[in-house]
């Protein structure tokens, strides 16, 4: 049989997608002339929300792709560009990191420039329910969110657990992931861990993206040690708030937020009904009898809280 040609709308899509993706990152890409003077923030989706707040007309931090979608030409361009930066700030990044040369200590190898760390940011406190990990050997996320709800994956592996945990039950988790903050910003250069001695919902939209509560004052930590006294910038929208999870009574309640509970998502300003989402998921699960086994085993001290409540 002969092989059909492939599809030229595809092929179309395909590239507009790569050139839309060059010229969101036209000064990476050497598409648009580099300023006479700028930083970069490097790591994952959090270190453009940084970089964001920081970055000025007239004081520049550059847009560089996350450090989980750069490839080998990525990693070329990135150490040909850090020797010309005033400033990098990065997450922690290990060394050949994808089996690419885009490790911290790497990156800070490849310059002069001034190097600062700052740690990822994950708070459970507003979200006691989710976990947002991935399983070797399986790259897929589940569909609609992609994030794993603690109820639904004991249900998928038929251990029972309560549908709600008491207000301090909540405040532990919370307690518990600012513990992990504070303890790995002991080996960073901007403290992160006391930006939650107050909680509000614009913390964190999920348990892995913060919002604009979190971002000005660290910004503004970045800037102090920098020397600016400018002070960040409001973007003027939320950032990270692509997906918001649902906002729990007892949440609301642990916090004293001034907040409505919120029972369903909010996705690319859509509202999704968290049944809906449960019914995708179990079915995800159903398929995918691996992942509920090995997240069912890393998630076993967030189960146990489930489990006594």
């Amino acid at each position: 049989m002969t092989p059909s040609a492939p599809d030229v709308t595809t092929i179309a899509s395909a590239g507009s997608a790569v050139l839309g993706r060059r010229q969101h990152y036209g000064e990476f890409y050497g598409l648009s002339p580099l300023p006479d003077s700028f930083g970069v923030v490097l790591g994952n989706c959090q270190a453009e929300s940084l970089r964001v707040v920081m970055d000025a007309p007239d004081r520049r931090f550059i847009r560089v792709p996350p450090v989980h979608e750069m490839t080998a030409e990525d990693a070329r361009l990135l150490h040909a560009l850090v020797p010309a930066a005033h400033t990098v700030v990065t997450q922690p990044v290990r060394d050949d990191y994808h089996d690419l040369p885009l490790g911290s200590r790497q990156v800070a190898a490849a310059t002069s420039a001034r190097v600062l760390t700052v740690t990822p940011v994950r708070f459970a406190g507003l979200h006691p329910f989710q976990a947002a990990i991935r399983v070797p050997g399986i790259e897929e996320n589940p569909p609609i969110v992609a994030y794993h709800d603690i109820r639904t994956l004991a249900a998928a592996a038929g251990i029972p657990v309560s549908s709600s945990i008491d207000p301090e039950a909540v405040r532990a988790i919370g307690r518990a992931s600012v513990d992990v903050l504070r303890t790995r910003e002991a080996t960073t250069d901007i403290r992160v861990s006391d930006l939650f001695d107050a909680v509000t919902a614009d913390h964190a939209r999920t348990v892995n993206h913060p919002g604009n509560a979190v971002w000005l004052p660290l910004g503004a930590r970045v800037l102090d040690l920098l020397g600016d006294a400018d002070g960040p910038i409001d973007p003027g929208r939320p950032l990270l708030g692509a997906v918001r999870a649902p906002l729990a009574p007892e949440v609301v309640e642990a916090w004293d937020l001034p907040d409505e509970p919120r029972a369903h998502w909010i996705v690319e300003g859509e509202t999704v009904d968290d049944a809906e989402v449960r019914e995708a998921h179990l079915a995800w699960y159903a398929a995918h009898p691996a992942f509920v086994a090995a997240a069912i085993e890393r998630l076993a001290p967030l189960l146990a809280v489930w489990r006594a409540a």
